[in-house]
């Protein structure tokens, strides 16, 4: 069941998003008979079969909720999940950025719990392929499950296979390459071999010392453009008449992005001209070096 990629009646099978009054929220998949508590009395299933979107019932003790299909920013925040998430914010940058096209070959080594793959799917549509790889079999069995939920069971663009993508890979030759995982650094020499000129590979991670890391081993391979580095965050704000204010609370640092585009077999990246800051890469600094950096 597709639940938010359709409109019309709900239907049975598909998740709904209870709201009320005071913006609490409950998804619930619909079931023919069925009753759903909450602390303001019984929601009746089939006061919801068969409508539009949008409409207002009332729980047993005469509570209103508004009932709409959840769109996907809002299901994959509250899908089941094993590993952590590729939040909606960082999701949105991955989709424009790494510029995820319909017809796009790509691949994702690190599938979590699946909601980037439910994103890359839609961005890429029926002409699109998937290889999404998964090491731990558990964390994949989730993905199946929640990508199936979201996006149905035919998806015959899309394969999940658990293994190392260094190891296990079946794309030949891919336009995008998106790396979530501890150690992306180590799937440049992939990147390398499988990524088509002009091609984007794109890493998503959590701290300073791997974001240093991949970009330098990137600059020292000498066959991609200048990396490119950022992070997103998210505020939300409080209207109500005159006041109005940033919320107390955001969503602030989750990850930061790093992408960078193949050159051509045979061409080196121009790098940049901007010299390095005075002891950027000093006696202290022990990683990877830009080619042609000199040691002093």
């Amino acid at each position: 069941m597709t639940s938010y990629m359709r409109s019309g009646p709900l239907e049975v099978g598909e998740w709904v998003r209870l709201t009320d009054p005071k913006g609490r929220r409950h998804n619930m998949q619909l079931e023919a008979g069925k009753e759903f508590s909450t602390k303001k009395g019984q929601i009746r299933h089939d006061d919801m079969i068969g409508q539009p979107e949008g409409i207002v019932i009332e729980s047993s003790m005469e509570f209103p909720y508004q009932v709409f299909r959840p769109l996907l920013f809002e299901y994959v925040v509250a899908m089941p999940r094993g590993a952590a998430i590729i939040y909606p914010k960082d999701a949105a940058q991955i989709i424009a950025q790494a510029d995820i096209y319909p017809g796009a070959r790509v691949v994702e080594a690190g599938a979590g719990s699946g909601s980037l793959t439910a994103y890359l799917l839609r961005a890429i549509g029926p002409t699109g392929t998937l290889g999404s790889y998964e090491l731990r079999e558990e964390f994949a069995d989730n993905v199946l499950r929640n990508v199936h939920e979201v996006a149905g069971e035919d998806l015959p663009g899309w394969t999940l296979t658990v293994g190392d993508v260094r190891e296990v890979i079946t794309e030949t030759e891919i336009d995008r390459l998106i790396l979530d995982m501890v150690d992306p650094w180590t799937c440049i020499p992939l990147a390398v071999e499988r990524l088509a000129p002009g091609g984007i590979v794109c890493a998503y991670v959590a701290t300073t010392t791997q974001l240093s890391l991949f970009v330098e081993t990137l600059r020292a391979d000498g066959g991609f453009t200048e990396p490119r580095a950022w992070e997103t965050l998210e505020r939300e704000w409080h209207l109500e008449g005159l006041a109005v204010r940033p919320k107390h609370t955001m969503n602030g640092h989750t990850a930061f992005l790093v992408t960078a585009r193949r050159m051509a077999p045979g061409h080196r990246s121009m790098g940049t001209s901007r010299r390095p800051a005075p002891g950027a890469y000093g006696p202290d600094y022990k990683g990877p070096r830009p080619a042609g950096l000199d040691d002093a």
